[in-house]
């Protein structure tokens, strides 16, 4: 996704007509991981499908409500948001533009993770960033994105959704060493 010069598009209901968002159609379930390779100022999120879509109020800003959570980030600075509250995250993109993404339906966490080239070759070294925790409903959640227009480059791209193998033992290693198991004592299980 790229913000560039306004274009005609015919009205449908699904579009966001004030906010640079987009959703994916299809919904997530389970467990499941994604990668996003960000430039400029962008948000990164899950919402419920039957978030607001018409006009420019919160309500229709991915984590401006209670049907969305977000992160947005920079190359400065991370911040997440739900319910309009934002929260600025004391950790640097340090030159990363990829995040990656990990809900966990089940167990009520939605996490964001900086990635990371490893050295030498090895893989991708995954940081975390910050972790939702909720109970969610059974209404379809799908990714989101937005952009920001103040940002002069600005693009989003769902660079893949990851065999959830791959990265399941780090992102539960992770949630387990520095959340216990979360606040209600969640266990990630295997797939």
């Amino acid at each position: 996704m790229m913000v560039g010069e306004d274009q005609s598009y015919p009205d449908h209901p699904e579009r966001f007509d004030s906010w640079s968002q987009v959703l994916c159609r299809e919904g997530l379930t389970g467990r499941c991981y994604w990668e996003v390779e960000r430039r400029g100022d962008v948000a990164i999120g899950v919402t419920y499908r039957g978030i607001t879509r018409r006009g420019g109020g919160d309500d229709s800003w991915l984590g401006g409500n209670n049907k969305s959570w977000c992160l947005y980030c920079n190359d400065h600075r991370y911040s997440t948001r739900y319910n309009d509250s934002e929260t600025d995250i004391p950790l640097s993109p340090s030159g990363s533009t990829r995040v990656g993404v990990y809900l966990d339906r089940p167990a009520g966490s939605l996490s964001f993770y900086r990635v990371s080239p490893g050295v030498g070759g090895s893989s991708h070294t995954l940081t975390h960033i910050h972790t939702f925790w909720t109970t969610f409903t059974q209404e379809d959640l799908l990714p989101g994105f937005g952009l920001w227009t103040s940002c002069s480059s600005k693009r989003v791209d769902f660079i893949r959704r990851l065999d959830l193998a791959t990265h399941e033992l780090a992102v539960q290693q992770h949630l387990a060493d520095t959340f216990n198991d979360g606040p209600s004592g969640p266990t990630l299980g295997s797939v």
